[in-house]
């Protein structure tokens, strides 16, 4: 497995190693050993969520709080996407800055995004079908977010605001500096 870390301290995309041949291709998804040896980090799944979602649709910029908080492993397993982690921790040399990756079925890389950092992602291709493994159970009550279009944060998604699909939640996150992020 080849790992880089990102401009974010603790979030990394990975690229696992595949076999291929006449029959197709193997590769491990995840390897705790071989994961704590690249990251230096523990990671301890405890949930897999998988979400499929159409051209144009954004999720995010999503985020557990408090003791509820998530580190994130994705891979995309059908199509292509943007995915985004935003440094959410206070006192860090990179708060409100952002880390992002195109995740495919394809290239088969895996995004780590530690806690204290928001996620989203943007499908490009026709349908996309993403998995996430976390470290930590969902709570509805710790669950937050921003705005994906956080003038702040300036993240280029590379598609016009009307051509993007958002649930009515995502449409009404506050921005970085209206939250109350505790990381």
């Amino acid at each position: 497995m080849n790992a880089e870390e990102t401009n974010l301290k603790g979030c990394w995309i990975l690229e696992p190693d595949v076999f291929e041949d006449e029959r197709g291709y193997f590769y491990e998804g995840f390897n705790v050993e071989k994961f704590k040896k690249a990251t230096g980090f523990d990671f301890d799944v405890k949930q897999i969520n998988q979400s499929r979602s159409s051209k144009g649709v954004l999720r995010g910029l999503h985020f557990q709080t408090g003791d509820k908080a998530q580190a994130k492993l994705v891979s995309c397993i059908e199509g292509e996407v943007l995915d985004v982690a935003v440094d959410l921790i206070n006192d860090s040399p990179t708060f409100g800055e952002y880390s992002l990756v195109r995740l495919s079925a394809h290239n088969k890389k895996h995004f780590y995004i530690p806690k204290g950092m928001a996620h989203g992602f943007l499908v490009l291709t026709e349908h996309a079908k993403l998995m996430y493994q976390v470290d930590a159970l969902y709570s509805k009550e710790h669950d937050s977010g921003i705005i994906y279009n956080d003038a702040d944060i300036s993240i280029p998604w590379g598609m016009q605001d009307d051509q993007i699909i958002l649930s009515e939640k995502d449409k009404n996150l506050p921005t970085l500096k209206e939250s109350k992020i505790d990381f």
